[in-house]
């Protein structure tokens, strides 16, 4: 437990929190998204504290820097662990989040969207793209120099980005699939143990725990997955 963040991506917090209810103490860490915040608003984030649980909201904030700041203040206010913003939103706008922030919120700074392939990319920025890798590196070091406390990165960047920044920065990986999982919409996918070897601090696995028809059991599968190898260790 710790690891793992559970992404409530469902459109009502009735639903959320039936979910919660469903994995009970095993699951500790939430992900709110788009979709959930935006038809249930502040009061699902609410909820999830009320009940002691850990919250990431996943806003990926990408405004003017004084949008910016006043979104992470108002994150900050709803007791969220983790908020994120796009490290394509520049040094001001991430220095302005940086500034805004209040008690023990960690912002984290989305680099490349694991649903993205190179040709996606390169259609976007209009340039040739010569590694998903050096693209992360170059958006994570300027997230880091802003004083960001982490990136959101898939696992087969995690360890280029551990070795690089060190143990004192975050990284959250998405795209983790179990062995023998479906891929989704997603395109650099990991492993659960991979990705924590990798270097990841924490892994957001949706789909093959929440659509599962044990959620729980799904979830300590995972958990049996990542714990293995860090016991062997």
């Amino acid at each position: 437990m710790g690891r793992v963040i559970i992404p409530l991506d469902v459109p009502t917090q009735d639903e959320a929190l039936a979910l919660v209810e469903r994995l009970g103490d095993r699951a500790d860490f939430y992900k709110v998204g788009l979709e959930l915040y935006t038809k249930a608003g502040p009061d699902v984030v609410r909820a999830l504290v009320g009940r002691g649980k850990k919250v990431f909201l996943d806003l990926k904030l990408h405004d003017i820097p004084n949008t910016v700041a006043r979104a992470t203040a108002a994150a900050a206010e709803l007791g969220v662990d983790l908020l994120t913003v796009h490290g394509a939103g520049g040094s001001s706008m991430l220095e302005a989040a940086v500034r805004a922030r209040e008690g023990d919120l960690k912002l984290l700074a989305v680099t490349i969207l694991t649903s993205l392939s190179p040709d996606e990319m390169r259609a976007v920025w209009g340039r040739e793209i010569r590694s998903v890798r050096e693209e992360v590196g170059r958006l994570t070091q300027l997230a880091r120099d802003a004083g960001i406390d982490g990136v959101v990165a898939s696992a087969l960047e995690a360890g280029w980005v551990r070795t690089h920044v060190g143990p004192n920065f975050l990284i959250v990986t998405p795209g983790i699939r179990p062995a023998g999982s479906s891929r989704d919409d997603q395109n650099r996918v990991a492993t659960p143990a991979e990705a924590v070897a990798a270097g990841s601090d924490y892994l957001v696995i949706g789909r093959p725990i929440t659509r599962a028809d044990d959620p729980r059991a799904a979830l300590e599968a995972v958990l049996r997955e990542i714990e293995e190898p860090e016991a062997s260790n």
